[in-house]
This record gives C-alpha cells, sequence and structure tokens, in this order.
C-alpha cells in the first residue's frame, strides 16, 4: 500500500475544483449499475468524480472495466447531485489517484468550492 501525502491529496482536490470551473464539466464512471462508488471506513459511499475524462479513464479495470467516463455539466452537478447527495448523506471523492485514494467531501463543502470566486 502507497503512502499518501496529505499534500498531494490536497493538490489533487484543489486540481478537480480549478479544471471543473475552468472547463464546466466532470466526469464520472457510468455504466448499466449506475456510477461509481466505493465505501469508507466509516461505510458511507463516496461516489467518484474526476475533473478530465483521462483521470476518469485510468479507472475503468477491474471491477469498473464496463464503466464508461461520461460528463455531467457544472451547473447540473452542483444543483443536481450535490444537492441529492447531501439529501441522502454521500460523500463525493474527487480525483482519487489510481490507488483511489483521495479526499472525500460533504456535498455542501463541494459545492461551496466550486460556487467560490464564480
Amino acid at each position: 500500500m502507497s503512502l499518501h501525502l496529505l499534500s498531494d491529496l490536497e493538490a489533487n482536490r484543489d486540481r478537480f475544483i480549478v479544471r471543473a470551473k475552468a472547463c464546466g464539466q466532470v466526469w464520472g464512471l457510468r455504466s448499466e449499475e449506475g456510477w461509481a462508488y466505493c465505501s469508507n471506513h466509516s461505510e458511507t459511499d463516496v461516489l467518484l468524480f474526476w475533473s478530465d475524462e483521462a483521470y476518469a479513464r485510468r479507472h475503468v479495470v477491474a471491477e469498473w472495466a464496463s464503466y464508461v467516463p461520461t460528463s455531467i455539466e457544472l451547473e447540473a452537478f452542483i444543483d443536481g447531485w450535490l444537492r441529492g447527495m447531501h439529501e441522502n448523506g454521500l460523500l463525493a471523492g474527487v480525483n482519487f489517484n489510481a490507488d483511489l485514494a483521495g479526499l472525500e467531501l460533504a456535498p455542501a463543502e463541494l459545492a461551496q468550492a466550486l460556487l467560490a470566486n464564480a
């Protein structure tokens, strides 16, 4: 298991916010079963999103081999997805690396960051 420096994970989060705002979209992995997610140590579901299609595509392996990188417009992500995730007690994992390490954010916290200085 690799050691992940908090500063690297924070840099990935910051990259997600900057790129999502610049491009107006985020990326998830979708299949016939739904969207890619994992559970954290407290058994909370964490939906995974990336700022670039290439980052999402790197995770189309193993259990997610049948998933397809799918874009979500930023406005729909903030107003629909994050609101619904908040209501359902889910977390957002952003720009998780190849080892599926990354920061898990409360949907309201992520929405605030994406709307800041918009």
